[in-house]
């Protein structure tokens, strides 16, 4: 995906790469606003960590009470059913290494790096706008959408996952917006075959340095990715405080309610300067506008960071502000935007 620099040339700035922002637009003010990406940011409070989990080797107990706690969390039938990785980015490319070469189908547009990923690999890859008709050996959907919050209905995924299974294929399911939409995921039926599921810690929990995610599946997949990842694929610090996080269900509970109201109010903002909201989900707000890509650099000139889209350049893809003075420098800057 492709980001106008404030010059107006095309390079890449991804999510969160504030360097390349401060590059792009060496003007802006200190400290900038990152609403680049969907990460909540009110981040779980970090519990204590105990000492060995920085000076020993992650023991095999720890791992598998990470693996209980997410199988707890997200409803899937059994640890033996959930894996995690170094980040659901691993998985992402570590996923179509465990196929022989075929054909995937991506319904898009979506998150890029799925099907960067499985070209890597050297699959033949294809975005497509449905799945109904399609014959490719894996399909991907993200569910809830990034970066327009589509939500594919769960039995649709399901019956897209027994015809998969019948040919020997996949239906790999990105589930990294689920949290805030838990009536949406099928993690409680992983362990079908051909259903594969990911999950990332880091945007719900608001811990994206903590570098973890998760797939669902079958048990059969699950060790097969084990192996392939080899020990110790999670930090010590990172299984200490991922257990924590996802058996806190008040927290994730409370915090549910906190992202929607927010959402809402950032909404209400928005639309007071005069901006649409297309989609979303309560972790980013989809904005259609025809002058996206001059609000794009009037934000960036402002030290606001936003997403833009190679493929729609009527969009723009916003985090929630952490407060009012965030809010704050958004609206005022798009007003300024408005104005002249």
């Amino acid at each position: 995906m492709m980001a106008e620099s404030a010059a107006g040339s095309k390079r890449i700035i991804h999510g969160g790469d504030l360097d390349a922002a401060r590059a792009a637009f060496p003007g802006a003010p200190e400290p900038w606003v990152d609403l680049s990406t969907g990460i909540n940011p009110w981040p779980y409070p970090l519990p204590a960590i105990p000492a060995e989990a920085w000076t020993r080797l992650p023991g095999r107990s720890a791992e598998t009470a990470l693996r209980e706690a997410a199988a707890i969390c997200y409803g899937a039938p059994s640890p033996d059913h959930v894996t995690a990785a170094g980040g659901s980015q691993a998985l992402i490319q570590l996923l179509p290494r465990l196929r022989p070469l075929g054909t995937v189908a991506v319904l898009g547009p979506t998150y890029a790096e799925h099907a960067a990923g499985w070209a890597v690999a050297g699959h033949r890859v294809t975005a497509v706008e449905s799945l109904e008709a399609c014959g490719a050996d894996v399909m991907v959907v993200v569910n809830p959408n990034n970066p327009d919050g589509r939500i594919v209905p769960p039995e649709t995924l399901l019956a897209l996952a027994e015809r998969q299974a019948a040919r020997g294929g996949w239906l790999v399911v990105d589930e990294a917006f689920a949290e805030v939409a838990p009536e949406c995921s099928v993690a409680a039926e992983a362990g079908r075959a051909g259903l594969v599921i990911l999950r990332s810690f880091g945007k719900f929990f608001g811990l994206a340095g903590v570098r973890l995610g998760f797939l669902l599946g079958e048990p059969a997949l699950v060790g097969a990715l084990r192996t392939a990842m080899g020990p110790w694929a999670v930090s010590g610090p990172a299984l200490a405080v991922a257990t924590a996080a996802l058996s806190d269900s008040a927290w994730i509970a409370a915090t549910r309610r906190r992202l929607a109201d927010a959402a809402a109010r950032f909404d209400a903002r928005l639309a007071g300067v005069g901006l649409s909201v297309a989609g979303g989900t309560s972790l980013f707000r989809l904005i259609d506008d025809s002058q996206a890509a001059g609000l794009y650099n009037a934000l960036g000139r402002a030290g606001v960071l936003v997403r833009r889209f190679d493929y729609r350049q009527d969009w723009l893809r916003l985090g929630l502000p952490a407060d009012r003075a965030a809010e704050d420098r958004v609206t005022a800057a798009c007003e300024m935007f408005k104005i002249r």
